[in-house]
């Protein structure tokens, strides 16, 4: 059945581990900064429109759809797209990126039962009921810390730079390590932990997927300091809206076999990976798309707050954010519109949700550059929000701050601004525009493996076969 906020926020209350600079935090629903992103959570299960009637399972959230065919995959595209703008501009990522490794996990599992008798495609497929019939909140750990980056896994001086296994039991694994960047894992109900990369024989004991509990024993969640909000009087989007990362530190954490959904097939490792990264990918184009409506719509009042929307420069700036919105538009439509069908699950295109998330990558910063010089040098030596609700001060801030607006409107489109182009908040976007979901390295070679090359080929061969020698 569908929760409400209120019955996911109670669900956290579990007796979880999650540090916060330096000092362990009792209830993460009412810690002054990550109950914010607590509640931005919640705020999903107040959403009626994320909901569809299932035929196996009743009223139930539309992440959990399998995507079997081009429009199941618009509709997500949609889902996730419209969302975003629910949420200021603001992904909510704690029932799309469980997904997206269920997703994985289901196709995958056929092909390892297939490969080696086992039997986790029945076990992947009883979590996905447990899932979707307790509308849970997850988080997905993939990234692992990984040490010397010129090593493999079983090459690492200290072998827990990547997760692995350490002990077998009649009842399950125990497994030690660590997973970072770990978005919105210490406010989620569920952890899925996924294999990072390829691997090769001698490292087995690294080739394992499992899901847990977020207040298993021995699961420890370390959370970045969120700059954006925490002691920054000037957060606009940021005082009600944000996520947070962790690095989670596995200390000797039991897993049963029924949570086990991968255990040292090495072989099928890389693939699981790569598939989870697609459907991710696609999930990234389809909120940025959204997200980049808050730098567009930013750009544009700033402009008309300065008298200067129909200046050349200004219009060649929109036209450029117009472009970087549209282009991952239609990277997502074309992505769901040309799928690999594999076990039966539609899978994005590969090569359109790369070159797409590519372009995102790439593309970010001209988005901000061209917010900053909209707006104009005002967003980085502006007076405080502390020395606006001054009055004393304010009457001066009102008075010279005046634009084509009104000093007081035109201060309020700028402390936007500033967040989005001047703050802790920008840097924390522009970094993860540029890492999150896979780097521009990550997405280059999942292009360039997936790309047919046979056209380009044949038309050459066409023009080779008429040269006479």
């Amino acid at each position: 059945m569908p929760r409400s906020p209120i019955e996911y926020m109670n669900s956290v209350k579990d007796g979880r581990v999650v540090y916060y600079r330096g000092k362990r935090v009792d209830d993460i629903t009412t810690h002054p900064v990550i109950s914010i992103a607590v509640r931005h959570a919640s705020d999903l299960f107040s959403v009626k429109e994320r909901l569809y009637e299932d035929p196996n399972y009743g009223l139930v959230s539309k992440y959990f759809r399998i995507p079997r065919n081009t429009n199941d995959l618009l509709d997500r595209y949609k889902l996730i797209y419209e969302d975003t703008l629910r949420f200021d501009g603001l992904f909510n990522i704690v029932q799309a990126i469980g997904s997206d490794a269920l997703f994985s996990l289901m196709i995958i599992a056929k092909k390892v039962d297939r490969k080696y008798g086992t039997n986790y495609y029945d076990r992947v497929m009883r979590y996905y009921e447990y899932a979707v019939k307790n509308d849970l909140a997850m988080a997905v750990a993939q990234t692992d810390v990984k040490g010397n980056r010129a090593k493999r896994p079983h090459e690492q001086e200290d072998k827990d730079m990547y997760l692995r296994v350490i002990e077998v039991r009649d009842d399950g694994i125990v497994v030690n390590g660590a997973k970072i960047h770990t978005t919105q894992g210490p406010v989620a109900n569920e952890i899925i932990v996924l294999p990072y990369r390829a691997l090769v024989e001698e490292d087995k004991d690294y080739a394992v997927a499992f899901a847990i509990p977020a207040n298993t024993k021995g699961l420890k969640f370390i959370v970045r300091p969120v700059l954006e909000y925490d002691g920054n009087s000037n957060a606009v989007n940021a005082a009600s809206r944000f996520e947070v990362e962790a690095l989670i530190v596995f200390d000797h954490v039991f897993v049963p076999w029924d949570r086990v959904f991968l255990f040292r097939e090495w072989d099928l490792a890389g693939q699981l990976a790569w598939t989870f990264a697609t459907y991710h990918r696609f999930t990234a184009i389809s909120y940025r798309a959204a997200t980049a409506n808050l730098y567009l719509g930013a750009a544009l009042y700033a402009a008309r707050a300065n008298g200067i929307e129909n200046a050349p420069h200004v219009r060649d700036w929109l036209v450029q954010m117009i472009m970087y919105k549209e282009i991952l538009s239609m990277g997502a439509m074309a992505a769901a519109l040309e799928p690999w069908i594999d076990e039966g699950i539609a899978i994005p295109n590969p090569v359109y949700t790369n070159v797409s998330k590519l372009y995102a990558n790439a593309h970010f910063i001209d988005v901000v550059h061209g917010l900053i010089d909209i707006a104009g040098g005002l967003i980085a030596t502006m007076p405080s929000h502390d020395d606006y609700v001054n009055l004393e001060e304010r009457q001066y801030i009102s008075k010279y701050l005046r634009g084509a607006v009104d000093g007081d409107t035109r201060y309020k489109i700028m402390s936007l601004v500033r967040e989005l182009g001047a703050s802790h908040l920008m840097g924390y976007l522009l970094t993860a525009m540029i890492h999150a979901e896979g780097s521009e390295a990550a997405s280059k070679i999942g292009m360039l493996r997936e790309y047919n090359y046979k056209e380009a080929e044949e038309l050459i061969n066409k023009i080779l076969s008429k040269i006479k020698i």
